[in-house]
């Protein structure tokens, strides 16, 4: 059978900044990103069905859905576990899964095609176990400790963890701990009584180091001498990181490698945070954190009374930065001269709350973005540029 995962456009838009440079599936929540998560439970990877030609070539298993017969088209914006799985594997031709305004999945094929050219399902079938959708950028932080545990369960099944051999390790409860190959461990706390820790290949934790989970360390990362990483958290593949981070999820590839605390955060891929960068997470007066929404155009009431950081992929912020509560941060901005800058940041703005915002130009931030894509093998090239051109040709007027 042939999974096609959908973007709804209203969502994606909702996921904003994040999704300006990537699918809803290649959010990273808990161990694994969406659409790993869907591969190992189908057993196979699915195509996508997106409208964004600019993506297409940095995803190249996209597909378009008029190229297939028949397919099951299923909401990439879920986090699917084994009960909906079996549910959409029991689908027939025609039949929906879920109610019609939110569809989970939908049985596609030429039975079910309408004069104009669309599909209509013949039967709806309401689906009675819970549902984890990611719909919201503060969504992923929120659903991230339970995700951790969901993808922990996934991926060690049957396996045998790692050896501790550092005689300086300390770690509390070892059943919840799970290290891949290559692990390194030096002289560090890991506790794991209230939630899983799972260690991804050749990832380090250095001296000195607390790590309590949920939490979840990506293949290679780094948690810097005397790192505080407090539950409900994944630092994403190849990011190295130190000072205190809580509840916040780091996609890969990107640096916070000094003190200062993040919370209730979602750092895309390619950031930076210089030296004593801070957010703060919680209101004076406990009220509910208004986050920039880019479907709307304006703040609106997140309903959270933790909220941090939102940095889209290839931003940066200079040392002592101090970020308000539910700051959103675009693409490749680059932002410094400490002080609290606001608390939405365009993509491409250059500058801080001193000296105000420019457009950071588009062959600079190429230059900037290749420099630090090199330090891990990778390139700002070709594919990368189209993205970000897109989005620098879309950004939001700088005031």
């Amino acid at each position: 059978m042939q999974y096609l995962l959908v973007d709804d456009i209203h969502i994606a838009e909702q996921l904003k900044p994040f999704t300006l440079v990537r699918p809803i599936a290649y959010i990273r929540v808990g161990i694994l990103t969406m659409i790993e998560k869907w591969e190992r439970l189908l057993g196979q990877k699915p195509d996508y069905l997106l409208s964004e030609v600019h993506f297409r070539a940095k995803y190249p298993h996209i597909n378009q859905a008029e190229s297939l017969k028949s397919f099951i088209q299923i909401d990439s914006s879920v986090c699917p576990d084994k009960a909906l799985i079996e549910a959409i594997q029991a689908l027939k031709p025609g039949e929906m899964l879920g109610e019609r305004e939110t569809p989970l999945a939908f049985y596609v094929d030429e039975s079910t095609i309408q004069e104009d050219g669309l599909p209509q399902p013949k039967k709806v079938i309401p689906y009675e176990g819970e549902i984890t959708r990611i719909s919201q950028i503060w969504d992923i932080f929120r659903q991230n400790g339970a995700q951790i545990k969901a993808d922990f369960d996934l991926i060690t099944a049957g396996r045998t963890s790692a050896p501790i051999n550092d005689p300086h390790t300390i770690v509390y409860n070892p059943e919840n701990v799970f290290l891949e190959e290559g692990v390194s461990l030096k002289a560090c706390v890991l506790n794991a009584e209230k939630g899983v820790i799972y260690l991804g290949k050749n990832a380090q934790i250095s001296e000195g180091s607390i790590v309590q989970g949920n939490f979840a360390l990506g293949e290679h990362a780094v948690v810097n001498p005397g790192g505080k990483m407090r539950g409900d958290t994944t630092i994403g593949p190849y990011c190295k990181v130190g000072g205190e981070i809580s509840n916040s999820v780091f996609f890969g590839y990107s640096n916070k490698g000094h003190d200062g605390f993040l919370g209730n955060s979602v750092v895309g891929e390619w950031c930076n945070f210089g030296a004593d960068t801070n957010c703060s997470n919680l209101k004076n007066n406990y009220a509910n954190i208004k986050v920039w929404s880019y479907q709307k155009n304006d703040f609106v009431d997140s309903g959270q009374q933790f909220c941090g950081v939102m940095m889209g992929d290839h931003s940066k912020a200079g040392i002592n930065t101090m970020f308000n509560t539910g700051t959103v941060v675009g693409v490749n901005a680059n932002i410094f001269g400490g002080d609290f800058p606001p608390k939405f940041i365009p993509s491409f703005a250059w500058g801080g709350t001193k000296t105000g915002f420019d457009t950071y130009d588009l062959p600079k931030a190429f230059e900037a973005a290749d420099r630090m894509m090199q330090r891990r093998g990778k390139a700002c090239d070709e594919v990368e540029q189209a993205i970000l051109t897109q989005v620098f040709e879309n950004r939001q007027t700088i005031s």
